[in-house]
C-alpha cells in the first residue's frame, strides 16, 4: 500500500499505514523511526522514508512503544537489512523478542465479531500480518535514563497498561508526544471519536493503561501523534481529560 504521509511539526512527520501510524523524526538527513506498522507496512516503511529524504541505512534507531505486531511489523527486516537498532522499555524489550506474547487473541476478537467495526477490522489485521512471526532477534532496552541521543532527542515515558512496557514518546523541543496506543484518537472498532483509550480487549491492564494517562498529563506538548487515528493538536492535559471522560461515559469493556 501507499503510506499517507503528513508532515505535522518541523521535520516531524505522522505516517498512516493499514490502520495503524508510526513517525518519522528528521534531523538533517538521518531520523528516528517511532513504530513500523504490521508486517505488510514494510515497503509503506521504505517508501516514508524516501518520501522524506531519509535512506533506511541513515535511521539512528527505531523505537517502539510496544511490541504488539502492528508496531513492530518491519523492525526485524529494518534490523537485518540495514543494522537498524531496535530500542524500547526494558520490560518491552522481552516482548519483542517474543519470549511472551501479550496481545488480543483470536479467540477475544472473535467473541466480539458482531460489535460494529469488529469484524471487517479483523479481516484487514489478518491481511496485514497481524499473525505472522514478528520477533526481533536482538531489540536493546534504553541506554540510560532520560532523553535519548537520537534525532528530535526523544524522551522516553512509561505508560503501562497496554501492555507492561509501553511507552509514549515527548518530543520537548517541537511540542510533539508520541502517543503509541496508551493514548489513540480514533481506532476502527471504536465507537467513539477523539482522544481516548483503546476499547478494554486491547489492553493487558485496562486499569493500569487508565492510571497511566496521568504520566502525560503535565507533559509540554501540544500536538498528539497516535498509534491510531488522527494528529490532534490540543494540549496534552485537554487530550488526557478528554480521554477520561470517554472511558466513563462509555464504560466500554469491549
Amino acid at each position: 500500500m501507499r503510506p499517507r504521509v503528513r508532515q505535522v511539526a518541523s521535520d516531524t512527520f505522522l505516517v498512516s499505514g493499514s490502520d495503524t501510524n508510526w513517525v518519522i523524526v528528521r534531523d538533517g538527513d538521518t531520523a528516528t523511526l517511532i513504530d513500523s506498522g504490521y508486517p505488510a507496512d514494510r515497503d509503506a516503511v521504505l517508501a516514508s522514508l524516501a518520501a522524506v529524504a531519509v535512506a533506511p541505512e541513515a535511521v539512528a534507531a527505531l523505537l517502539l512503544t510496544h511490541a504488539h505486531a502492528d508496531h513492530l511489523g518491519a523492525a526485524q527486516s529494518l534490523r537485518t537489512r540495514y543494522g537498524t537498532p531496535v530500542l524500547a522499555h526494558p520490560e518491552e524489550v522481552p516482548h519483542a523478542r517474543r519470549d511472551f506474547l501479550d496481545q488480543v487473541s483470536l479467540g477475544q476478537v472473535a467473541a466480539r465479531a458482531w460489535r460494529p467495526g469488529v469484524a471487517s477490522w479483523a479481516v484487514r489485521a489478518l491481511r496485514a500480518g497481524a499473525t505472522a512471526d514478528v520477533a526481533v532477534a536482538e531489540p536493546r532496552p534504553f541506554p540510560a535514563p532520560g532523553r535519548l541521543d537520537l534525532p528530535g532527542a526523544p524522551l522516553p515515558v512509561h505508560t503501562p497498561g497496554h501492555t507492561r512496557g509501553h511507552c509514549c514518546y515527548l518530543l520537548p523541543d517541537r511540542g510533539v508526544l508520541v502517543g503509541g496506543d496508551a493514548l489513540v484518537t480514533a481506532h476502527p472498532t471504536s465507537r467513539v471519536a477523539g482522544p481516548q483509550l483503546l476499547p478494554a480487549m486491547f489492553h493487558a491492564d485496562r486499569a493500569r493503561a487508565l492510571r497511566s494517562l496521568t504520566a502525560l498529563e503535565t507533559l509540554p506538548a501540544e500536538l498528539l501523534l497516535p498509534g491510531h487515528g488522527p494528529a490532534l493538536r490540543t494540549d496534552v492535559r485537554t487530550a488526557v481529560a478528554r480521554a477520561r471522560e470517554s472511558a466513563t461515559r462509555t464504560g466500554y469493556s469491549g
